[in-house]
């Protein structure tokens, strides 16, 4: 009987993705592609049992992959897929190997978004840093969505391969991306572009030429611009500057008002849930650190 089902169910799916792509209408075909992939980004996002996610995450990377091999040339598509595999790479996967093949499968789909999105850019990250730095500084505030979700999905990249000096040569042109996202417009994405720019920031100890401060006030900005409502923003203010100031005041307190607030929100639900978690596992450790 299961097997019956799930034949039907494969077959389901191929006659949608077959109306998807091979519609009378092509802009019908492609806005319908483009909202079954973002939709199924939300329905991720809205998650609130990671394992549930997990398990069924390769399934979901093989559909993004057949709506991105059956409309090369959206945008939007190729956003949800680099969005799906660097979530899945930095959440999930667990063997190095395995991580660095993802996250490189995420940002070459962000890079592709980028071409289609304006020809003046492909093949952007891989310019010496002067180039690049002029091209995004002409960047407008429409560019914002494909630029933040390039400089996320390049970070997933180096943090994969973190003990590749080549990659982390990279961190520079994604902290500009992302500098330029708060320029253009701070609060999308609930201004999680000072949440990386402060993750950035506060990498390395202060002697190495880290720059907690620095660190801090995005952190807060991000906390501020979220209403309190991304506890991921309060979990890497207390792992990153926190600890690193050895502040343990400020440490628990933070950690406290994530494990005290509701983990449903829209598009934070699943990262709010793992929030929790690290917040558990944070205050745990904590006297062992402080």
């Amino acid at each position: 009987m299961m097997q019956i089902l799930s034949m039907r169910l494969i077959r389901l799916l191929l006659a949608l993705l077959t109306l998807f792509t091979l519609g009378g209408c092509a802009s019908f075909a492609t806005s319908a592609t483009s909202r079954l992939a973002n939709n199924l980004s939300g329905a991720i996002l809205n998650q609130d049992d990671p394992e549930t996610v997990e398990a069924g995450m390769p399934s979901y990377l093989l559909l993004v992959d057949s709506l991105i091999e059956g409309d090369q040339q959206n945008e939007n598509v190729l956003l949800a897929g680099s969005k799906l595999y660097g979530a899945y790479a930095s959440v999930f996967v667990k063997e190095p190997e395995r991580a660095r093949r993802i996250a490189r499968k995420a940002r070459d789909y962000s890079d592709r978004a980028l071409c289609v999105h304006d020809a003046k850019l492909c093949d952007l990250l891989e310019r010496p840093y002067d180039d690049f730095a002029a091209a995004i500084g002409k960047l407008k505030v429409g560019d914002v969505p494909v630029l933040y979700s390039s400089g996320t999905a390049w970070a997933g990249w180096i943090q994969a391969n973190s003990s590749d000096w080549n990659a982390i040569a990279s961190l520079a042109k994604v902290k500009a991306m992302m500098a330029r996202v708060v320029e253009l417009d701070e609060k999308y994405d609930h201004g999680d572009a000072h949440l990386y720019l402060g993750v950035i920031a506060t990498l390395l100890p202060p002697a190495l030429g880290g720059k907690p401060e620095e660190g801090r006030v995005h952190f807060e900005r991000a906390i501020e611009l979220s209403a309190g409502h991304d506890l991921m923003a309060k979990v890497e203010y207390a792992r990153r500057y926190a600890r690193i100031t050895y502040n343990r005041e400020l440490h628990d307190r933070l950690l406290q008002e994530v494990l005290e607030a509701d983990a449903v929100e829209p598009g934070l639900t699943l990262s709010n849930v793992l929030a929790k978690r690290q917040a558990r596992e944070l205050l745990a450790s904590a006297d062992n650190y402080f």
